[in-house]
Order: C-alpha cells, then sequence, then structure tokens
C-alpha cells in the first residue's frame, strides 16, 4: 500500500477525551473514530490490526476442534424469557421493538440463540461433542463506557459453545478451550494468567479469567510469580488427550491466582512475599462451565445411550478481539508510539523514501516495495513529499515491525537503513542485502 493513496488520518495533538495510552494512541494513529459514547469506526489502520487478531483467534479454535458459524446481532426477546435472563439481565441489555411490535434486543451475549440452534438440529449423544464458535459484534449499554475500546457499549467478540452428554466430557471440552486461550494470547505477544473468577451475569459453578498485568488495567488482581514464566502449550498439542489437556490446566491452576472478586487474602499471604504478584489487570478473556443452566429450561436435550433424554452440559468461552487491539497496545508502547507484535502488525514493513522525486531514491524504493510484496509481506510505502522528520514520527506512531529507510545520503555508497521498530536498533545494508534480510513471508 502506497501511504499516498492510503487513508490514514493521523492527529498530531492527544485528544483530551483519551485516558490511557491505548485510546490516545489509537486516535493519534488514526485507527479508530469515536462516533457516539463508547462507540467506534474502525478506520483501516485499525481494522487492519483487528482483522490479524481474528484471524489468530479463529486459527486457535479451530485447532482446538470448534466449529464456526455466524449468529445476527438482534435477537428475540422470547428466547431470553425461555432462559429467564431477559428482565434478570440488566440495563446493559438494549432492548427494543421492530415494525410489528415485536419485542427484541441488540445481543450481549449468545447463549440462548446458540442453544437454541443446537435443540433444533441435535438429538443424539452420538453427535456430541459439539462446540460452535462466532465471530461477532455485541452491545452493552456500559453505565460509563471509557478507555476507548477497552470499555467500550459496542465490541467484536469470539465467543464459543460447547455440548457434551455428562460433566466429565463439558470439563474435557473446558480444558480444550483453556489450552487454546494459552495458545492465542501467546501468538499475541501476550502473558495471560487464568485465574479464578466470578461468573457474574452467565452464571455456572467453574469459571477463569485470562489476566494481563497492566498499569492501566481495571482492577487488582493477585498472582504467583512464577506464573510470568510458565511455557505455553505448544503447537502440537493433542486436544483429543483427557489426561494431557488435564495436566495442562492443573499445571496452569497449581499456583495462586485469583480477581479482586475472587481474592483470599490468607491464600495470598501464605505465598513467599518475593513471589507474590499485587498488579493491575486488563481481562483478554474469560471461560464458564454452567452445565444445563441453559439447556435445561430451553429443552436442549439429546437421547443418551439407554436410549432417555437428558438435558447436555454446557460452557461458553469469550474473547474479545476489540479489546485485545488495546491490550496489545498497552502492553507494547513507548514514547514514539505503538510497538506492534510481529504476527498481528497491520503492515509487516515501512519502506520510507526520505526524497520524493529524486530518480535514485525513487527507484530503490520501488524495487524494495514490489520485491518484498512479491515475497508476501504487507508493505507500506511512505511516498508521501513530506519531511523525513514526518515520515520518521509516521512510521513511530503506527508501529510496523521494520522500517527501511531509503535516503539519497547513504544511497549514494549503496547503503540503505534498517530499523527494528521494538529496540530501535538500526543498520546500514546494501540493497540486495536489505531484500535478503527478509526470505518470505513463509520461509
Amino acid at each position: 500500500m502506497r501511504l499516498s493513496r492510503y487513508f490514514l488520518p493521523i492527529l498530531r495533538d492527544t485528544p483530551k477525551e483519551a485516558e490511557i495510552v491505548s485510546h490516545r494512541l489509537m486516535l493519534r494513529a488514526g485507527m479508530i473514530r469515536q462516533q457516539s459514547a463508547g462507540i467506534y469506526s474502525w478506520l483501516p489502520l485499525g481494522l487492519r490490526v483487528l482483522n490479524k487478531i481474528s484471524a489468530v483467534v479463529r486459527e486457535e479454535q479451530n485447532r482446538a476442534g470448534a466449529v464456526e458459524i455466524l449468529m445476527p446481532t438482534i435477537q428475540s426477546a422470547d428466547l431470553w424469557r425461555e432462559s429467564g435472563r431477559y428482565d434478570a439481565y440488566g440495563k446493559e441489555m438494549l432492548r427494543l421493538k421492530d415494525r410489528h411490535d415485536r419485542e427484541m434486543l441488540y445481543g450481549p451475549t449468545n447463549e440462548e440463540m446458540v442453544t437454541e440452534i443446537f435443540r433444533s438440529y441435535v438429538k443424539s449423544y452420538k453427535d456430541l461433542p459439539l462446540n460452535l464458535y462466532h465471530i461477532q459484534w455485541k452491545f452493552r449499554d456500559e453505565v460509563r463506557p471509557r478507555f476507548g475500546v477497552m470499555r467500550g457499549r459496542e465490541f467484536l467478540m469470539k465467543d464459543a459453545y460447547s455440548f457434551d452428554l455428562d460433566q466429565a466430557g463439558a470439563r474435557h471440552a473446558y480444558n480444550r478451550m483453556f489450552t487454546a486461550y494459552l495458545r492465542t494470547f501467546a501468538r499475541l505477544g501476550l502473558k495471560a494468567i487464568p485465574m479464578r473468577a466470578d461468573t457474574g451475569p452467565i452464571g455456572g459453578d467453574l469459571s477463569h479469567e485470562f489476566i494481563v498485568l497492566a498499569s492501566t488495567g481495571e482492577s487488582e488482581v493477585f498472582c504467583h510469580q512464577d506464573y510470568l514464566g510458565f511455557e505455553t502449550p505448544s503447537a502440537d498439542t493433542d486436544f483429543a488427550s483427557v489426561a494431557g489437556l488435564q495436566g495442562v490446566v492443573d499445571k496452569w491452576t497449581s499456583l495462586y491466582a485469583a480477581t479482586e472478586e475472587m481474592h483470599d487474602k490468607p491464600a495470598f499471604d501464605a505465598i513467599p512475599a518475593d513471589k507474590q504478584v499485587s498488579a493491575r489487570g486488563i481481562e483478554v478473556g474469560h471461560i464458564f462451565y454452567f452445565g444445563t443452566k441453559y439447556s435445561e429450561p430451553m429443552g436442549a436435550t439429546v437421547a443418551g445411550p439407554d436410549g432417555r433424554e437428558t438435558p447436555v452440559h454446557m460452557g461458553s468461552y469469550g474473547i474479545g478481539p476489540s479489546r485485545l487491539v488495546a491490550a496489545l497496545i498497552e502492553a507494547g508502547h513507548d514514547e514514539a508510539g505503538i510497538v506492534w507484535p510481529d504476527e498481528i502488525a497491520p503492515f509487516d514493513i515501512a519502506v520510507l523514501n526520505l526524497k520524493t522525486g529524486d530518480a535514485a531514491t525513487d527507484a530503490a524504493c520501488e524495487q524494495l516495495y514490489k520485491g518484498l510484496a512479491a515475497k508476501g509481506y504487507d508493505m507500506l510505502y511512505d511516498d508521501r513529499d513530506e519531511r523525513p522528520g514526518g515520515k520518521f514520527a509516521t512510521a513511530d506512531l503506527i508501529g510496523m515491525p521494520w522500517q527501511v529507510i531509503v535516503g539519497p545520503k547513504s544511497l549514494a555508497e549503496g547503503k540503505v537503513e534498517l530499523k527494528r521498530r521494538a529496540g530501535g536498533e538500526r543498520e546500514l545494508v546494501s540493497l540486495e542485502a536489505a531484500l535478503a534480510r527478509f526470505p518470505g513471508k513463509n520461509a
């Protein structure tokens, strides 16, 4: 993509309404625009990041055996009355009526709708286990939306729902998602710690929040320091192994870790003082096992091996890709701007032409831009008629992992400059060496 043809509305000044780093940088970098309280348009740069995060989430859900569907944003109030949640949910639910005066709602979550889909088609235990997920927009009418997309009213959510014949099967489904979440956050460059958590309006008796430690976190969290050194389950993890996945979960729940609501002070105080971590945290995922809470009142039953009808055991599993964008910025930034992890950066490499219109620099930049794009890299070529300082500032602000800087002075010596955004290391190399440094996206 040539920056002269791209839509990148950079803000030079920090918006006054932005309270935390991620909100400030997302507005300044032209990633989002606020349309009303807690509701944002995603502009091209922000949408690229959002889509890349969603792709990682999708890959790990598929790896764990979940099956993707897509459910609508508008739901019937009748479904929620079946489960008993319509009146109990609270003012966070946006209620509305269509032209026929039917009561509807903008979905804050999808337990009822996916249960209705399941009960319509699945009749036998032979069709279990089943895990259905989608990546869809949600709406919760927060009383005080703040921190940009970190706590917005409209947000993108991956929510998965498991269906099993009994509690043992449901626990294995829970462990599959637990493991998939560890892998997902690690691929995004985040150290997420699973912590015992309150089930809230979703319900159930088993729940973990996945927490990233950050000074701007919403709540206080408590954990054992050793979690920060735990290794993530590998890509060849066998998601069919009951014992193997239980071992992963046992390891990652073997030490103390709890959110503020579930904090047990005596248990935390029993940890050696040099191993105690008390910090702020950002919730990036939440998983629940709730048994027959929805299947029983909504009649989601299957015929078991003995022919008897039995309500299925269910769980739900949420990750917020839009929230993750902000969490990644909170975890990865410096004074100059955003520092993206390689896998989800909006572009892989930025080519900076320091003298647009100069025949030599133009030709070198074209060679780099086309050559690296042909190798599968997402390229952003700053070909604007702009001062070098402005180009440097833009590249640092939007945070591409690599910058290739082409100026007439270094090019006269046959060199271009490579800059690694994380760490700021710089190196002068030949044009050929610069191309060779990047062997190919899938090499």
